[in-house]
């Protein structure tokens, strides 16, 4: 299953790998998150990602949340023979989290900041190995330079999701002819093609925001061209190590 939009106030993306989710399950999961929702609801931006992938050999689930907000990502993962058991589990450890980052930000000007949405950088899930980014690049490689950004994959995906929702024509042809792995793509590649004119002192997730708009408008403008490219490029990946869902 290709990653799918949730339209809440919370931006709430599904991606599921070789599981059955069932509608059930899915609107279970939905209506599971709404304290959540509560939660960040003062933060303009504030973005789930759901990652469901069932496993074969061990007969049970994997579920990873990832919740994007401004100035921080939060990260947690559970296995069960059960999905929603370790959903719940996952929730609750993720809503901890949440608890403690509002209490850490306190009443400071950082919190107001944040929740006047002022501070919209992204931010990558865990450290970035910058220099193996720039070797990539040095060498041609996009392969490389795809896993060394890995770490930005989910906030980019996110944040690239918010942005389609603002355009109606767009938000329609995902799922259809365009998916939400493509528009991530797009962008990684839009960011490998002019990472050597990116401007000294922007810093890299301020910089790759900026690319969102018009990677975005390029795929959805000029499909056909712009998924060749999007399937050379997974080709070449694949062929050494898969990166993303197709």
């Amino acid at each position: 299953m290709h990653p799918a939009v949730s339209p809440r106030q919370m931006q709430t993306i599904f991606d599921v790998h070789q599981y059955d989710l069932s509608d059930a399950e899915r609107g279970r999961l939905e209506d599971s998150v709404d304290g959540l929702t509560r939660m960040v609801e003062n933060f303009p931006v504030a973005d789930l990602h759901i990652m469901i992938e069932g496993n074969a050999r061990s007969q049970d689930v994997s579920v990873k949340l990832t919740l994007i907000l401004p100035g921080n990502t939060l990260v947690t993962n559970d296995r069960d023979a059960v999905l929603t058991v370790a959903f719940d589990r996952c929730l609750t450890a993720l809503t901890d989290l949440v608890q403690g980052y509002k209490a850490k930000l306190g009443g400071d000007g950082e919190r107001t900041k944040l929740e006047k949405g002022t501070a919209h950088d992204l931010f990558p899930t865990q450290n970035l190995d910058l220099a193996a980014v720039e070797r990539a690049v040095a060498a041609g490689d996009y392969t490389a330079f795809r896993t060394a950004m890995l770490p930005f994959e989910d906030p980019i995906q996110a944040r690239a999701g918010r942005w389609v929702q603002r355009f109606p024509e767009y938000e329609a042809r995902i799922g259809k002819d365009v998916k939400m792995s493509d528009v991530t793509e797009e962008i990684f590649l839009t960011a490998f093609d002019e990472y050597e004119a990116r401007p000294d002192g922007l810093h890299l997730s301020e910089w790759l925001e900026n690319l969102i708009d018009p990677s975005i408008k390029a795929l959805m403008t000029q499909t056909a061209a712009e998924k060749e490219n999007i399937n050379l490029a997974r080709s070449a990946m694949n062929a050494t190590q898969p990166i993303g869902p197709a």
